[in-house]
């Protein structure tokens, strides 16, 4: 029986849990931070590098990597970004972590700008996330009243501020370049690449981009349970708990702290529930809206990184959306695609065209004018999107569209098949 291992959800978990920083410092908090401001950075940076901690909001690449990719001694200043636009559809755990744990979450950030040398961070947070905002301001406010943020905080000399940055509901500045665009005030939109933030991100200057979720694991991998607990939390290369936001027809949806080798479907139908008003299960998005689907019969298998991977699917940002027997996969797909072809900034004419005929054809599927002839051209518009654009808007758009094809082909020919 799955069962969840808190970690991140530790405090949240706890009903007498204070979400204050007298409460968080009282279960423990900032303990770490004293400890890391001990260390050289270079040690940090190889901390986590060692704890294999691979990014959580949906690439999946090995953070303590990327923190090394930043030069140094380059004259100009380095920055850590917070990418808190969770805007992937069926993911809803940073959320979570922000408005009922802030403090987790911004030692993690503390921790994350000590170790790339950054005395500047922004957390640039969805904007319709105005509970969780409310929630960040205080406890940024809370930091500077206690001198933990500023000058010289628990005397370390490090000097270090805090940024709040609001977006304005747009999907594409979830892609760390575009989200650096908009944080510089520009329009947000992808940007070619190299060079890579690491080299020439925020202002031109060295910058990571982090999930929030990722640097909330930082306090326990740098404090005294350290890297081998969080590597005992999953298999080779997939180390450490992660946030499950679990929604669809299950019984008990929600957000869920498990371990990296739990199987899929003990997840489904043992921390889910199994499916509501005893349907069976049809198929699974698993990672959010732009992964490849799922059918039932391929749910037997450990949820993580590479395990979906040689299936042909992703981890993404762990969003599993479920859907049973009743579902019309057609306008399920409909509705994915309208919202990619909506949120598409336009830059890249595969994208741009792509995502805009591939819901023209969807719906004329949905208003009893498909054919097989459409159906190909369905999956050819798919895949001339993939591996075309600036950014993974254009992937993210075709993978559920010729997955959807490939796997639930006759939920498109039951609208034809009498014509």
């Amino acid at each position: 029986m799955a069962e969840e291992t808190l970690v991140l959800f530790k405090n949240i978990r706890n009903p007498k849990y204070s979400k204050s920083l007298e409460g968080y410092k009282k279960a423990g908090g900032y303990h770490t931070l004293k400890k890391v401001f001990g260390m050289k950075p270079e040690e940090v940076v190889q901390t986590v590098k060692d704890s294999g901690v691979r990014g959580r909001g949906g690439a999946g690449f090995p953070t303590g990597l990327k923190w090394s990719f930043m030069p140094k001694g380059t004259g100009k200043p380095s920055y850590l970004i917070a990418n808190a636009d969770e805007s992937e559809p069926g993911t809803c755990k940073d959320r979570e972590l922000m408005l009922k744990d802030p403090h987790l979450f911004l030692e993690g950030m503390m921790i994350g700008c000590y170790a790339v040398g950054c005395h500047h961070g922004y957390i640039y947070i969805r904007g319709e996330f105005f509970p969780a905002i409310k929630s960040l301001n205080t406890a940024v406010e809370e930091l500077y009243a206690d001198g933990l943020l500023g000058p010289d905080p628990l005397g370390s000399g490090f000097h270090l501020d805090l940024t709040i940055h609001s977006g304005a509901g747009a999907y594409i500045c979830g892609e760390e370049s575009a989200l650096l665009d908009s944080l510089e005030g520009k329009r947000g939109q992808p940007r070619v690449k190299p060079p890579f933030p690491a080299v020439s991100g925020f202002n031109g200057c060295p910058t990571s981009v982090n999930n929030v979720e990722t640097l909330a694991c930082m306090p326990f991998i740098l404090g005294d349970d350290g890297v081998d607990a969080f590597k005992s939390f999953g298999p080779q290369n997939n180390s450490g708990t992660h946030l499950v936001s679990l929604s669809g027809h299950v019984k008990k949806p929600g957000v869920y702290e498990l371990r990296m080798d739990v199987n899929m479907k003990d997840i489904i139908y043992g921390i889910g529930g199994g499916i509501r008003n005893g349907k069976k299960l049809k198929g699974v998005i698993p990672g959010g809206s732009s992964s490849s689907v799922m059918t039932a019969d391929e749910v037997d298998v450990l949820y993580n990184f590479d395990e979906l991977a040689k299936i042909d699917t992703m981890l993404g940002s762990s969003a599993m959306m479920v859907f049973d027997e009743d579902t019309d996969v057609v306008q399920l797909l409909h509705r994915i695609t309208r919202f990619y072809a909506h949120e598409s900034c336009g830059q890249c004419t595969p994208c741009r065209e792509g995502t805009h005929w591939s819901r023209n054809i969807i719906r004329d599927f949905l208003n009893g004018n498909g054919s097989d002839e459409k159906l190909r051209r369905l999956d050819r518009v798919g895949g001339n999107m993939l591996g075309t654009t600036l950014c993974a808007l254009g992937d993210a758009a075709a993978l559920p569209i010729q997955s959807f094809v490939k796997k639930f082909p006759d939920d498109f020919r039951k609208y034809y098949a009498n014509k």
